[in-house]
C-alpha cells in the first residue's frame, strides 16, 4: 500500500496537520492508537479547567460574609455530582474529534504504527510505503515504575476524571502547572491535600520575587513541601508520603511529575539519525523535520512546548512544510505564553527572566493595593516585566494576579509587535480595570528607562490615589 502522506496520532497536532495536508490531497492516511478525543479534550485543557472553575465557585463562597452575603455556611460540595458535570462537559468536548474516522473512512486507521525507515510505516501485518510522514503521537503521564504496586491509588490528570468519587486525603506528588491546579481545586472542594516538589518552585515560576508571592498564597489552602523528593509507603489501607521531614497520610496519590512523549516503539532508530538520552532525534525547531528526511515531530511528543495552542501550530507547520515543500526554511514561532490557572493565576510570556541578558531593566506592581482587585476580593498577587534597557523594548514578563490569562495575552501581543514600554503607556487603560496594574508596572519599568519619546500621554503618572489610579 502507498500513500502520499501519513499522519500519526489524531490528537491536537495531528489533527492541524490534517487540516494543512487535505488543502493539497487526499491521498492521505491517518494513524491512532487508542482513543481519538485529543489530550486537550479529553484528559487535558478541558475538564481540569472545569474542575476548577467548579471547585473556585464552591470556595467563594467563603467571601460571601466580605459583600454582606449571610447563610454560606450551608453550603457544600457534592464530589460525585462534581464529577459527573466534568464528564459531562468532557463528553461534549471529545465529540468532534471522536467523529473523525468516521468522516475519513478508509482513510483512517486504528491501530499502532512503527516506522520502517523514512518512507514507509508498519501497523500490524500491513505496510505502506509515503512520501512524507507527520508524527504526531502524543504524550503520556509518567508514573514511576515502583508506584505502580499501589494500583488504583494512583491517579493522574488521565484517570482523575474517570472517578465517580474521590477518597478525602489526596497527595499530590509534582507541583507544575498540573499539579498546583489540581491539587488548589481538590483542596477547594474540601479534600485534604498536600503538595510536594523535589524543586524549589511552584507551576514552574523563574522569578523568584513572583514565586515568593504566590507562595503564602497558595500554603494557606493546602500544604506544600517543596525541596525534597517524595516517597511513597504502603501502609495497608493508606499510603504514606515522605519528603524529608514531612510526612502526609494519604488514602490516593495524585501523580502529576509530568508527561513522557510516546516515542517507545515508534520506530525512530530507523531514520537513521542518532538519537539522544531521552530518545529524540534532531529536530529543527522551525520546520519540525526530524534531519534532512520528509519525517516530521510535533506536538507533545517532540517535548519541546507542550502546550496545545503550540501543538496546534506546529501541527501547521508540519502540514504545511509536508504537503508543499519540504525545503522552506520554516516559520517564526509566536511569543512564548503560558498559564496556569490557579488562584491567583500564574502566566509567564517571553524567555524566562533567567533566559534573558543580563542588565534587563524590571518593573512590578503588587496587587494587594489594586483598586479594582480590592473591589472584586481578589487583591494578591505580584507582576513583573523586563525591558531592554537599550530601545525600551518590552521582552518578557512574569505574574501571579488575578485575571492573569488576560494580562498576559495583551503582554504577549505587545512583544510580539515589539512594542516599547512609552507605545503601550500611550494606549487607552479603562477605570476601574485590573489592566491599570498592568499600567502601574509599565510606568515604574518606564522611569528606569531612556525616555524615547512616544506619546505625550505616555508620560501621565499617577494621579496619588487608590481609588483613580
Amino acid at each position: 500500500m502507498k500513500v502520499d502522506t501519513i499522519i500519526i496520532g489524531a490528537g491536537t497536532a495531528g489533527l492541524s496537520a490534517l487540516r494543512e495536508v487535505r488543502r493539497q490531497t487526499e491521498d492521505f492516511l491517518l494513524i491512532n492508537d487508542g482513543h481519538w478525543g485529543t489530550t486537550c479534550a479529553a484528559v487535558g485543557c478541558m475538564p481540569s479547567k472545569a474542575l476548577i472553575e467548579a471547585a473556585n465557585a464552591f470556595h467563594r463562597r467563603r467571601q460571601f460574609d466580605t459583600f454582606g452575603i449571610r447563610g454560606s455556611d450551608g453550603l457544600r460540595a457534592d464530589i460525585p455530582a462534581v464529577l459527573e458535570h466534568v464528564r459531562h462537559l468532557r463528553d461534549g468536548f471529545v465529540k468532534g474529534p471522536e467523529a473523525v474516522p468516521g468522516e475519513l473512512g478508509r482513510r483512517a486507521l486504528q491501530g499502532r504504527a512503527r516506522l520502517a525507515g523514512p518512507g514507509a510505516v508498519q501497523v500490524g501485518d500491513l505496510r505502506i510505503a509515503a512520501r512524507a510522514i507527520i508524527l504526531a503521537p502524543g504524550s503520556s503521564p509518567i508514573v514511576p515504575g515502583p508506584w505502580k504496586s499501589f494500583g488504583k491509588r494512583i491517579l493522574t490528570s488521565d484517570t482523575l476524571f474517570e472517578q465517580t468519587d474521590l477518597p478525602k486525603r489526596i497527595a499530590v506528588i509534582g507541583l507544575g502547572a498540573i499539579g498546583v491546579e489540581l491539587a488548589q481545586a481538590l483542596a477547594r472542594l474540601g479534600l485534604e491535600v498536600a503538595g510536594f516538589d523535589a524543586a524549589q518552585t511552584l507551576a514552574g515560576i523563574d522569578d523568584p520575587a513572583v514565586l515568593a508571592a504566590l507562595r503564602p498564597l497558595i500554603e494557606a489552602e493546602f500544604a506544600v513541601h517543596l525541596g525534597k523528593a517524595a516517597e511513597l509507603e504502603d501502609e495497608g489501607g493508606t499510603i504514606r508520603v515522605t519528603a524529608g521531614n514531612a510526612t502526609f497520610e494519604a488514602d490516593a496519590v495524585l501523580a502529576a511529575i509530568g508527561r513522557k512523549p510516546n516515542l517507545d516503539g515508534l520506530g525512530l532508530e530507523t531514520l537513521g539519525f542518532t538519537l539522544d538520552d531521552r530518545g529524540m532525534p534532531p529536530v529543527d525547531p522551525e520546520t519540525l523535520r526530524i534531519g534532512d528526511s520528509l519525517v516530521f515531530l510535533a506536538g507533545d511528543a517532540n517535548a519541546d512546548r507542550a502546550l496545545l495552542h503550540e501543538a496546534a501550530d506546529e501541527g501547521h507547520i508540519a502540514g504545511r512544510l509536508a504537503a508543499h515543500d519540504a525545503s522552506a526554511q520554516g516559520f517564526c514561532r509566536r511569543t512564548p505564553l503560558a498559564i496556569t490557572f490557579c488562584d491567583p493565576q500564574v502566566a509567564r510570556v517571553g524567555p524566562p527572566l533567567s533566559a534573558l541578558p543580563a542588565g534587563v531593566v524590571t518593573g512590578e506592581v503588587d496587587f494587594t493595593r489594586q483598586g479594582r482587585a480590592r473591589i472584586a476580593a481578589s487583591a494578591a498577587g505580584l507582576l513583573r516585566l523586563y525591558a531592554d534597557p537599550a530601545d525600551a523594548r518590552l521582552l518578557g514578563a512574569e505574574m501571579c494576579a488575578p485575571a492573569a490569562e488576560h494580562l498576559a495575552h495583551l503582554l504577549a501581543l505587545a512583544i510580539e509587535q515589539r512594542l516599547t514600554v512609552p507605545q503601550i503607556l500611550a494606549m487607552p487603560f479603562y477605570h476601574p480595570v485590573l489592566e491599570e496594574g498592568l499600567r502601574s508596572a509599565l510606568r515604574e519599568l518606564s522611569r528606569h528607562l531612556p525616555d524615547r519619546g512616544g506619546s505625550d500621554l505616555s508620560r501621565c503618572g499617577d494621579i496619588g490615589h487608590d481609588a483613580l489610579d
